[in-house]
């Protein structure tokens, strides 16, 4: 947070907190081995707030079930936050010290009175006012999110408007009290440690404005790095679409199936001149590859580190020998390098680590063997002597400040990008299940007692209105597509509300139907909020049940 990608607290401080809220968040389901923390916190006497449209498994042990309208987030952030400023429970010795824009910032919180805000959430304004000051008064408090929070056409405003929340109360910074993205894939930390985002380089060091960083890289790496963000995903897509990009190199990624409008996506991927996937399936992705590299299972068949939630960098070792003509990701990398008349060395991990190492400030200390001795080191650990950092942005409370101030960021309420309407009446907002992954091109290759398919889950009060049954057979309908899923009756989702999955993608199609309009600050798409519609359609044979209607576009007809 703050300009590094990383939670601010530990996993030791989620247990001994008193105040947790979950907001966006399933961690019962999506984290459950973070989820178990929590339920630690909560027999611990912690209070659990669970923010989430879906009554889900993880607000069944929450105090309090803040059961929101899809993407209101910035709503109920802003009217919790005049709520807090209104009762005189704002931090206003932590909030003069260490941070700036208060005053816009608490102007721009006076227009959300309770009684708008449950028009904007649906949620009554009683628990909005409950639920605000109880955080506010907390000794300790964490707000921990995810998908629920980034995968909207508004993603940074939303997390900033948790920042902002953090900041009123000063729950930052100290022990038991943070900002904490969950992530939902293993390394997906790690990923953005070393550099895998547009717009820095290994260590969250900025590609454009921080120039002496860009200077050791170029010696480093005998090469010149343009001082150029390059393009996240969405602008790939969008670059396709023009036709400035024509060749496309895919690692580990099955964005064939993962991307919203999955018709416009699968054309988008047809029309490239060259596609290059690097998986250790063959995904509905590297199907249309013009050449597929074969890599490694790398949680057991490489050498490595990874990270996790908490920013602690952990060892990796091999257990097996890759299979087949299989071959570990950096030799691949390494031999492609060869390839281009780049005479790179034999890769070997701790060698790879090191050159990292000297390179990024924030894993500077963390030698093989102290990663090892430590049962892994959190970052930013700037020195060989240094312990590792549990916490982040503990300088907010030193007097006089060291370093910038934390800024606070005036955001306002703006719905899905997607209205219901008449046609379109209800909203789809999707997610995972405990038992699968994404889009299952990993879990459903394995036989679980919990699968149970793809369905298209619905309020009972819906279901009734419609004339449903369980396990019938009907046609989802989007903007964008449709695919025909059977029925699923939840008691978990209010009326107007359902809710699928990504991960039987062969069952159904469900990014058919989403979305992609995007945030213009993060490219991440709003898979969590599209209008659709659901019809009833005549009885099919069993063998026919929950199959897809592809579009043309897909076929190619």
């Amino acid at each position: 947070m703050f300009g590094a990608g990383g939670g601010t607290s530990s996993y030791r401080e989620v247990e001994e907190t008193d105040l947790i809220f979950l907001w966006g968040s399933n961690a019962r389901e999506t984290h459950p081995i973070f989820f178990h923390r929590v339920l630690k916190a909560v027999n611990n006497g912690a209070r659990l707030f669970v923010v989430d449209p879906r009554r889900t498994g993880s607000a069944q042990w929450a105090d309090t079930w803040l059961g929101l309208d899809v993407g209101s987030d910035v709503a109920l952030s802003n009217a919790m936050a005049r709520v807090i400023i209104h009762a005189g429970l704002h931090n206003r010795e932590f909030i003069d010290r260490a941070t700036s824009g208060f005053e816009e910032y608490a102007a721009s919180v006076e227009p959300y009175t309770l009684e708008r805000a449950e028009r904007d959430t649906g949620i009554p304004a009683e628990a909005i006012r409950e639920s605000a000051l109880a955080y506010a008064r907390a000794d300790r408090a964490m707000i921990c999110w995810t998908l629920g929070i980034t995968e909207h056409h508004n993603a940074v405003d939303n997390v900033f408007a948790l920042i902002n929340l953090a900041l009123l109360t000063g729950h930052v910074g100290r022990y038991g009290s943070g900002l904490n993205p969950l992530r939902g894939q293993n390394n997906v930390q790690g990923g953005g440690d070393m550099g895998a985002i547009p717009n820095k380089l290994p260590g969250f060091q900025d590609v454009e404005a921080n120039h002496e960083a860009r200077a050791r890289f170029e010696a480093a790496w005998d090469t010149t790095i343009q001082p150029n963000y390059g393009w996240h995903l969405t602008q790939m897509f969008e670059a396709m679409e023009r036709g400035e990009l024509r060749s496309l190199y895919v690692v580990g990624e099955n964005p064939a199936q993962s991307e919203a409008d999955a018709a416009h996506t699968l054309h988008l991927l047809e029309s490239l001149d060259h596609l290059v996937v690097q998986d250790i399936f063959l995904t509905r992705t590297a199907e249309l590859a013009d050449v597929v590299l074969p890599g490694t299972a790398s949680w057991c068949e490489s050498e490595g580190t990874v990270t996790n939630s908490e920013r602690r960098v952990q060892r990796m070792r091999k257990a097996l020998d890759p299979p087949g003509e299989s071959r570990d990701d950096m030799w691949i990398l390494a031999e492609l390098a060869r390839r281009l008349g780049r005479d790179w060395p034999e890769p070997v991990a701790e060698e790879v680590w090191n050159e990292l190492r000297s390179l990024s400030p924030m894993h500077r200390g963390m030698r093989y063997d102290r990663l090892e001795a430590l049962g892994g080191i959190q970052w930013p650990c700037p020195d060989e002597d240094h312990p590792g950092s549990p916490m982040l942005h503990t300088r907010l409370w030193q007097e006089p400040l060291e370093g910038p101030a934390a800024p606070f960021t005036v955001v306002e309420h703006r719905p899905p990008y997607e209205s219901i309407d008449a046609e379109y009446p209800l909203r789809l907002t999707t997610g995972r299940r405990l038992e699968s992954y994404n889009t299952g091109a990993q879990t459903n290759r394995y036989s679980s007692p919990l699968h149970r398919g793809e369905s298209l889950d619905l309020s009972p009060e819906d279901a009734d209105r419609m004339l449903l049954e369980e396990g019938e057979i009907v046609r989802v309908s989007s903007r964008r597509g449709s695919v025909e899923a059977p029925v699923h009756i939840d008691r978990a989702l209010r009326p107007g509300l359902c809710f699928m999955t990504f991960h039987f993608p062969d069952q159904v199609y469900s990014n058919v139907l989403t979305i992609d309009a995007t945030d213009p600050k993060s490219g991440t798409a709003e898979f969590k909020a599209a209008a659709v519609r659901v019809d009833k359609i005549a009885p099919a044979p069993a063998e026919q049940r929950a199959e897809v209607e592809v579009p043309a576009e897909i076929t190619g007809d």
